[in-house]
Order: structure tokens, then C-alpha cells, then sequence
């Protein structure tokens, strides 16, 4: 359960500084239904761009964006690029929600807004005396930075120093205070270490996305209910919303997953992972390249116990597809050999490396359930490549100029020859397996004890229920806040 106990002195500053700062905080209900926004509101967005550092974009922090870099506003169904089978080689459909169209990019600026709005609005987080602490391994300390950079307060940025050059200069751009711990995408526990350090100063605030449930508070009911109104939008007579993907990360995303369970019994849901660190297929470590889903351990708000089957993504498959995507010749490729639209292949430019390894997810999943033309499968892009140029440029240093040949290549081998390699169908056993793991982690590492390691198993209702529900509860608190921060009265 998330605590709402109020701090009244913090509270107090809090309102302080979102008076001072021109701060009105949605709430979850608006982030699900954009259009009940305020129109005073909506109407002051039609001069904000998408990327501004202006406290009215925290309205945009929806799935239903207007696909538009400045003014724009809402739509009734969220942005999704469906991948034609000539792509993905399975007939079934295969959908993905499109992060791109957030402030920063990416959806992690709504996972951070999960964790950051509870501390708020009750005061716990002190905004007139703390910095605030965004510990990931790249996307969600910029959605945190960019919160609280609207909000006026110091962000602290903690990532592993061989993260991706865009989001670095981008931190820096913002004024982020930066913190580069040792190693890349899997060392996780080098970024956890140095947030345990800085939360023995009480100037800092540590909003940990790995074991905050305002994560999956936000994803369950945002997210999921987002993803369920894509399939309404498209289904077609005979339609099934059959399965969703997600690389595990640090598992927000995969509540939306309990949420698309909850509405479609019947659907299956997959946890990616990579291959090159099969933590949850292998009690496994390693390092690899799908940038955005740190691994080596299993999240504290990761259900394990909804998921159906385990899948691992060669990273290399991603690297591939990334540069296939994002190259003159592979464009060219796609357009004269594949047969894909302009439109779609400007859309493909949409998929950062982690959406990238979704997609991957979905096509194995598709192969795996033998999923036909009826079937949807649906999962996210996180971000877009708009972080990852430096990678393509890495890849054209490592493999020399592309061509035609290679886009041919890259495309046979990588996307329409994945095997249904690597993939663990979870029996409840299985499933316990890789509930246990966090002990390790969050037990004798991060202060956890075994009862509530036990609850988020045997108690279902008492706590992943329970969490999903209390978005009204955070949406009253919020209200309640902005009724006293009083500038709603005066648009």
C-alpha cells in the first residue's frame, strides 16, 4: 500500500512552491479521460511545445496526446502503430502504444509522476528543502528530472555512466544534478548503492522506481486502460485480445498487464527479458544492449505470479532492427522490398531499442501460441530513437557503411527468422522461482522483510488490489492540493 500520511509542514511548502511555480497536478482520472481536463487549460496548451519546460505539460502526461511537437492537445485514442505482417512475419496483429508523443519522449515521465505525486500531496516530500533522487538507468531519471524541474525542485539524476550520450546531454540541458555510477545497463546495484548512500543526508528523497508502487499505480491505470482502448478502437468481428508483452524493466509496465487480465480473462501475458541476461528465464547475469531494462535483479513491483510466459530477446535482434529503422538504405529497403508505406516507415523511426525488443517479444509470442489473424498483441514503446543516434553511429563505425544487402539481411535474420528459442512457459512453480529472487535484493540488501516478501504473493487482494485502487484516493489528495494552491480559480 502507498502511505498517504500527511506531513503538514512539508505539505505547507509544497503548496508554497506550486503557487510560486504556476503548478496545477492532474489527476490519474484525467490522465485516463484528457478531455475532462479544463478547457482554460487545454487552451493555454495550444502555445506550450511538447518538450517545454513548463509546469501546463505535466497535463500531457497521457497516452492521448496529440501527435504533434508544439500546441498540440487530445484524442480519443491513444497514439499506436500497428505492424503489418509483411514487417513482423506472423499473421496475427500486432499493436504497440507509442511513447514518443510524452513530455521527454517517453513514458517513464508518467512512471515518475506515479512515484512523485503521493510524496507531494501529502507533504512527505519536502519541496522547499529536498532534492529530488531518480535513480534508473536512463528513461525514468529523465522523466523525473523534467517533474521536477517543473515543480522547481532540484532534480538528482543517478544512471550508469555507459548509458546512452543523448540522455546525458539532455540531463545537463535541464539543469539535472548527474550522477554517473560504474558500468552499463545491468549494473543496477551500482545505481542502487550510491541512492542508498544519498539517502542517509535528509536533504535527499530517494523515489526509487524499482520498488515505489506509485509505478505500478500509474501503469495499471493508465497504461492498461489505455492499451484497452486501442483494441475497442480497431477490433474487428472475431477479434481477441489475445497477449501483451513487456521487457521487464523495472516492471511498472507490466501492471498495465494485470489491468488488459483483469478486463480479457483469456489474455496472455509475457515478461521480456535479454538474453544475454536471462535473470528471469535462468537465475542468469550478464550485460547487454536493450538500453532501458536494467536486469540482474527481479523489481519488488514485479506480480510475478500474473505472468504466463518468459521470453528472452537477443540484443543483438534489437541492435539490428534499430539500425535497419533508423538508416537511409534500410528505409529504402523497407519502401521497394517490404512494401511498407512512407508513413509507416517514418513511424518505425517511433521505436527506441526497448520498444524495439517489445516488438520482438510480441513476434515470438505470436509464433509460440501459433496466434492467427484474429488475435492482437499488444505492448508499448517506451521512447523513440531520438536517444539512441549514437548508437546507429556506433553500429556504422563497428560494421562499416550499410546497404541494401544488409537491410535484407538484418530483416530475415533478425525480426523474420526469430525462433521460439529462450522462452519459459510459467507454471505457478516457475512463477514462485522468480518471486523468490527478489530476496536476495530486497531482503538482505534493501531492508525488506520476508512477511511482506510473503503478502505480495499470498496476499493478492491486500496488496497488488489494493494499490491498483487507490488512484481515487491520490486523485482526492490532488484535488484536494490544488484546491489549496488555489490557481485553478483563476484561469
Amino acid at each position: 500500500m502507498i502511505d498517504f500520511t500527511k506531513n503538514e509542514v512539508g505539505l505547507r511548502h509544497n503548496i508554497e512552491k506550486a503557487r510560486e511555480n504556476g503548478v496545477i497536478i492532474p489527476t490519474i482520472a484525467q490522465m485516463q479521460h484528457p478531455e475532462t481536463i479544463p478547457e482554460a487549460i487545454q487552451a493555454r496548451l495550444k502555445n506550450v511545445g511538447l518538450w517545454d519546460l513548463n509546469p501546463l505539460n505535466l497535463f500531457r502526461i497521457t497516452w492521448k496526446n496529440q501527435p504533434a511537437e508544439y500546441g498540440g492537445l487530445f484524442q480519443s485514442v491513444p497514439n499506436y502503430i500497428e505492424f503489418p505482417p509483411a514487417l513482423t512475419g506472423v499473421p496475427c496483429r500486432i499493436v504497440a502504444m507509442v511513447g514518443k508523443w510524452f513530455p521527454t519522449g517517453c513514458h517513464k515521465v508518467g512512471a515518475s509522476f506515479g512515484c512523485l505525486a503521493p510524496r507531494l500531496v501529502t507533504g512527505q516530500f519536502d519541496a522547499l528543502k529536498q532534492k529530488a533522487v531518480w535513480p534508473s538507468t536512463g528513461n525514468y531519471c529523465r522523466g523525473g528530472a523534467f517533474n521536477s524541474r517543473l515543480l522547481g525542485v532540484q532534480g538528482v539524476a543517478v544512471l550508469p555512466a555507459m548509458m546512452s550520450r543523448e540522455r546525458f546531454e539532455w540531463l545537463h540541458a535541464i539543469d539535472a544534478e548527474v550522477i554517473a555510477t560504474p558500468g552499463s545497463e545491468t549494473d543496477v546495484k551500482g545505481v542502487f548503492d550510491k541512492t542508498n548512500e544519498l539517502m542517509q543526508d535528509p536533504n535527499y528523497m530517494v523515489f526509487n522506481q524499482f520498488v515505489e508502487m506509485g509505478n505500478p499505480l500509474w501503469h495499471y491505470n493508465v497504461t492498461g486502460n489505455a492499451l484497452s482502448d486501442v483494441f475497442e478502437a480497431i477490433k474487428r468481428p472475431g477479434d481477441r485480445f489475445s497477449g501483451a508483452c513487456f521487457t521487464s524493466g523495472s516492471a511498472g509496465t507490466m501492471s498495465s498487464g494485470d489491468r488488459l487480465k483483469d478486463l480479457y480473462p483469456r489474455l496472455k501475458l509475457g515478461v521480456g527479458e535479454a538474453l544475454q541476461c536471462p535473470t528471469l528465464l535462468n537465475n542468469g547475469h550478464g550485460n547487454h544492449r536493450i538500453e532501458g531494462i536494467g536486469d540482474k535483479h527481479v523489481p519488488w513491483i514485479y506480480n510475478a505470479k500474473n505472468s504466463d510466459i518468459a521470453i528472452g530477446v537477443d540484443d543483438e535482434d534489437s541492435q539490428r532492427m534499430l539500425r535497419l529503422f533508423n538508416s537511409p538504405e534500410g528505409q529504402a529497403y523497407l519502401k521497394h522490398e517490404v512494401g511498407l508505406e512512407d508513413e509507416m516507415i517514418e513511424k518505425l523511426t517511433w521505436l527506441g531499442i526497448s520498444g524495439i525488443a517489445n516488438v520482438l517479444c510480441c513476434i515470438k509470442m505470436a509464433k509460440y501460441y501459433e496466434f492467427d489473424e484474429h488475435d492482437v498483441v499488444g505492448t508499448v514503446l517506451t521512447d523513440s530513437s531520438v536517444m539512441y543516434g549514437s548508437r546507429v553511429e556506433e553500429l556504422n563505425q563497428k560494421h562499416g557503411p550499410y546497404s541494401d544487402r544488409e537491410a535484407l539481411l538484418d530483416h530475415n535474420l533478425h525480426m523474420l527468422n526469430v525462433k521460439t528459442d529462450h522462452m519459459l512457459e510459467l507454471t505457478y512453480r516457475e512463477r514462485k522461482r522468480i518471486h523468490n529472487l527478489k530476496y536476495f535484493t530486497w531482503v538482505e540488501q534493501q531492508g525488506r522483510s520476508v512477511e511482506e516478501l510473503d503478502a505480495l504473493w499470498y496476499d493478492t487482494e491486500g496488496t497488488w488490489d489494493a494499490v491498483h485502487a487507490q488512484a481515487a484516493e491520490l486523485d482526492q489528495l490532488i484535488n484536494e492540493f490544488n484546491d489549496q494552491v488555489g490557481l485553478l480559480k483563476t484561469l
